[in-house]
């Protein structure tokens, strides 16, 4: 008896000490990649393509009905009425054109011409109406030729079928000079059946180098190649014998090391099988990746956009890594590995928002390879990827965002690489003297004149070295975790107490005249709205600075309602404007979730659940704006799951709202996570009450222990706002309490150039600080009154606080010949204004980078400046200075004319200099032109610069009917 009595308490401790709830399946009503809808984002500005891939696939094989501009960066338009062919290897929604290698073809004509420019060529129309896309498969009907095309692939490797309509004329094109730039390429027959050669090109990538070997299921019988072992025209067309009008398989595999491994790729992978086996084996790879995570919901758009976005956030990074662990690396050389599989395309100024951290939930080993990845690149090419493609860095984008990637894979218990490499690493990102780096170590924040986009990078840069703080914490490195937890806090140099901005700041005064609305180069691809809240490391911090919550809460709601429309230069990548938030753009994504930190859950829960509807649609134009390689589709996983990363390295996930009654996230280590609303509809979208595992849940938020142990997140909804998550304490918070900064004065009120003297004033952020300032050499003392300057004058300052010393800045203030203006007749673009009004006799010269400030810019004017000297005066040389950089569409102008005058109207013609402005030019150039004067005395000197206007056919721009700029900065008079 006593026994038994002994089990049951033992049964019912058991019981008891289990709090998390029974394991619950997940529920398919159909497969899972029949909800994924390919095309979506193929219109608009997606950039996405709907071609045939794997998981993290090496090979994209995909049509191309595009050849360049920007929504050609996939290769592939809806709008677009032809298909130029079928190429293996694409990007998925990036903002930069590249890939589109081995162009293949089929066709029933020899014709060689791709047909873009009008004329015959191999090029064939098509409808939407006989075209389809599954993951891993792709089929459409080339009309004129009625030949079918169907796609399928493995991991290196793929298949075409071709479907002719007789069994006469079947010829296939190979066309190696398709999309970008070729260096070297080769053709070789190596029998009957059997291709192989090479394509090296250039564009974004500089050196890029793919191989391939191709194996037809029918002879060749006809070659129509230049010569029978090497095509030196880069193109070539075979025809087949097939008298049973069989379709025809073109299998190919591609490789960055060399053919054989190209050869061995599609050997291993495909052999024998047949198209049909090959597309069955893609498409249950897709279906068990999908099942990852499992959504239920009778709304079909819903489950559509939610599996075609997952499916997005698995197209990349790309595998680049032969069967055999052979790999072509950063330093160009081939490497081998047995232990990882080895990556490339990180496009992580995107994806370490919300892919990266998707991934450290759903891919842990892929995460650990994507980590042994970036150390490799590390130890081959010298530095942590940026953007990396194709063995190369890009340089494209800002900030070294492989150290959060890394940093939360560890923080969350992702550790399967070299630690301490990886650690090292991460820091030699940071020590660096380029992109602003050495101007942002010295002072703790980027200048204006130093570098371009300073505020975006200060603060891209802040983040960044707050989650090597992180790191360092847990591994005990306590001098490495102060010196980044204080450079974690540089966000603070560039906030301005007046506006509550994030503000350039140039020559240690702010930006100006300022316009939130104005993008410029102080942003990256954004303006003020959308970067001034950028601080995830800190948000209590940026909360302190603003003034408490309300103010937060107030710049928020200001955000949302604001106009849409921005002023300053067009930037494409600003889109999804609700107000100010630009959804379509990466800067803005974790806005919406910070009213979680300011106590009031339900703004956040409104505007997530207007972008999940509103901003992502089951159409070709459902992505509002480029997808970017996963990030787009990681903000919907996650914010119609129900959470979002708002601070990776955090380990935390701000509640939103969800839009599935039930998702269930199967996990790597056996376990489920489930997410469960009640009483859900489009109405019910705010959540009334929360339980974590049967708990009470007052915080708006979880964490990833919480997901990677499973259980259940319940959540009861409700048509109203409630006061769910509301209380003093339910609030997320990143907040650095350890090693706090002073932040550095700077310079509220005062010219840096003036004519007889200027009063300067001298402002911090924090109050408390104490300023202190010196002259030139002399000693420095404290601040208590403006500043009077009538003199070139070195002025530096400091500010103090509890033992605690800013960094010291120096601000060297020009003096203007007081008798000397200037009048401009024409008006200039104000994100390019050099200074202001008299930023052409300010004695200040800009530098071969147009965006740091202090050139002057004017699109399709001339420029008309006149210069009163005050008095007649005998004058030697007059100078002036144009920049020219053809990629921003800046040109020099076509004539510079130089006139003297001594009563402002009657001029006399001193000289003319005439340029050949529309010829090509690489790279960043000055142009000083000089105009000898004659003995006579003039008080009055008029420089006229003519535009170029519409830009010229050679130039990208000149599609898009683009105007050129003039860029303008000294007008130096010498006596």
């Amino acid at each position: 008896m006593k026994s038994y009595l002994y089990l049951i308490i033992v049964f019912f401790l058991a019981i008891s000490c289990n709090n998390k709830p029974k394991t619950e399946s997940a529920k398919k009503d159909k497969s899972l990649i029949s909800y994924v809808n390919p095309f979506i984002g193929t219109g608009g500005h997606g950039h996405t393509y709907p071609g045939a891939t794997m998981p993290f696939g090496m090979m994209q094989l995909s049509p191309d009905t595009r050849l360049d501009g920007w929504d050609g960066c996939s290769g592939y338009h809806y709008s677009d009425k032809y298909i130029y062919g079928f190429s293996h290897t694409h990007l998925s929604g990036t903002g930069v054109s590249d890939y589109g290698d081995i162009l293949l073809m089929p066709t029933n004509k020899v014709l060689f011409n791709n047909g873009s420019d009008g004329k015959k060529g191999y090029r064939a129309k098509f409808s939407h109406k006989r075209e389809s896309a599954e993951p891993g498969y792709y089929k459409v009907h080339l009309d004129g030729t009625e030949i079918d095309v169907e796609l399928t692939v493995s991991q290196r490797s793929g298949v075409h079928k071709y479907t002719f309509p007789t069994a006469q004329d079947q010829i296939i094109i190979i066309d190696l000079l398709h999309r970008d730039e070729l260096l070297s390429g080769s053709i070789k027959r190596l029998s009957d059946t059997e291709l192989s050669g090479h394509r090296h090109s250039k564009a974004w990538a500089k050196n890029q180098k793919l191989y391939y070997y191709i194996k037809f299921s029918h002879p060749i019988t006809v070659d129509l190649g230049s010569s029978k072992s090497q095509y030196k025209n880069k193109k070539a067309a075979f025809q087949f014998n097939n008298p049973k009008n069989e379709p025809v398989y073109v299998k190919i595999g591609i490789s960055a090391v060399d053919e054989e491994g190209a050869r061995k790729n599609l050997e291993t992978e495909i052999g024998e099988k047949t198209f049909d086996q090959v597309k069955e084996k893609a498409q249950s790879t897709w279906e068990k990746q999908l099942e990852k995570i499992v959504v239920e919901s009778s709304n079909i758009d819903y489950k559509t956009n939610f599996y075609t976005a997952l499916y997005h956030t698995m197209i990349a990074p790309n595998l680049y890594q032969d069967v055999d662990g052979r790999y072509r690396g950063m330093d160009l050389k081939i490497h081998e590995t047995k232990n990882f599989e080895y990556y490339t395309v990180f496009s992580l100024w995107d994806t370490y928002r919300a892919a990266h951290p998707l991934y450290t939930i759903i891919e842990q080993k892929r995460t650990n390879d994507f980590i042994n990845t970036f150390v490799a690149k590390y130890e081959e090419g010298g530095i942590l990827p940026i953007w990396d493609l194709s063995g190369n860095y890009t340089g494209c984008m800002i900030g070294y965002h492989a150290v959060p990637v890394i940093a939360d894979a560890y923080l969350k218990g992702i550790k399967d690489y070299d630690v301490d490499k990886a650690f090292e690493a991460m820091k030699h990102s940071a020590t660096r003297d380029h992109l602003g780096l050495k101007s942002y170590k010295k002072f703790g924040y980027i200048p204006v004149e130093e570098e371009s986009e300073s505020v975006s990078k200060t603060l891209e840069y802040a983040y960044d070295d707050w989650t090597i703080a992180q790191m360092a914490k847990e591994l005990n490195e306590d001098d490495d975790y102060e010196t980044y937890i204080k450079r974690a806090q540089n966000y603070k140099n560039v906030y301005d107490p007046e506006t509550k901005f994030m503000r350039g700041r140039f020559r240690n005064t702010w930006f100006s005249p300022f316009d939130p609305y104005e993008v410029n180069f102080n942003y990256t691809e954004a303006n003020a709205w959308q970067y001034s809240n950028y601080v995830p490391q800190d948000v209590s911090g940026l909360i302190k600075l603003m003034g408490g919550k309300d103010s937060l809460e107030i710049q928020l709601d200001t955000l949302f309602t604001a106009k849409t429309k921005t002023s300053g230069r067009d930037q494409a990548d600003i889109t999804g404007l609700i107000g100010q938030y630009a959804h379509g753009n990466e800067p803005s994504h974790h806005m919406a979730y910070l009213y979680n930190f300011v106590n009031k859950p339900y703004k956040t829960q409104e505007k997530v659940h207007q972008i999940l509807t509103q901003l992502y649609k089951n159409d070709p134009d459902g992505i509002s704006g480029n997808e970017d390689c996963g990030q787009m589709s990681a903000w919907y996983v996650f914010s119609s799951m129900g959470f979002y990363p708002v601070t990776p390295g955090s380990n935390q996930y701000i509640i939103g709202t969800p839009l599935f009654d039930k998702t269930t996230i199967n996990l790597e280590n056996g376990e489920k996570f489930h997410i469960k609303a009640y009483d859900l509809n489009p109405e019910n979208k705010y959540i009334k009450r929360a339980k974590l595992n049967g708990r009470t849940l007052n915080e708006t938020y979880i964490s990833h222990k919480d997901i990677i142990e499973g259980g259940t997140l319940e959540l009861f909804m409700t048509n109203e706002p409630s006061d769910w998550g509301t209380a003093e304490g339910d609030e997320p918070k990143t907040e650095i309490e350890d090693y706090n900064i002073v932040p550095i004065p700077f310079i509220a009120k005062g010219d840096v150039a003036f004519k007889n003297e200027t009063e300067v004033v001298l402002e911090n952020t924090d109050k408390d600080a104490t300023i202190f300032y010196a002259y030139n050499n002399s000693e420095f003392i404290k601040y208590e009154a403006p500043i009077k300057i009538s003199e070139p004058t070195l002025l530096k300052v400091y500010a103090e606080k509890d033992n605690e010393k800013s960094a010291t800045v120096s601000t060297s203030f020009y003096k203007i010949d007081p008798n000397m203006s200037l009048k401009l007749k024409t008006t200039y673009a104000n994100q390019y204004n050099g200074g202001g009004e008299n930023a052409l006799i300010d004695g200040i010269k800009g530098t071969k980078d147009f965006r740091t400030g202090s050139w002057q810019g004017y699109q399709d004017k001339d420029v008309v400046a006149i210069v009163n000297l005050g008095e007649e005066k005998t004058i030697n040389i007059i100078s002036v200075n144009f920049l020219e950089d053809q990629r921003s569409w800046i040109f020099y102008p076509t004539v510079v004319e130089c006139y003297a005058s001594n009563d402002n109207n009657n001029y006399k013609f001193i000289g003319n200099y005439n340029i050949d402005a529309s010829k090509y030019s690489d790279g960043s150039t000055i142009k000083t032109i000089d105009f000898k004067m004659p003995s006579n005395s003039y008080q009055y000197i008029k420089i006229v610069a003519r535009k170029l206007g519409k830009l010229p056919k050679w130039h990208l721009g000149y599609k898009h009917d683009g105007r050129s700029w003039i860029f303008i900065d000294e007008i130096s008079i010498k006596q």
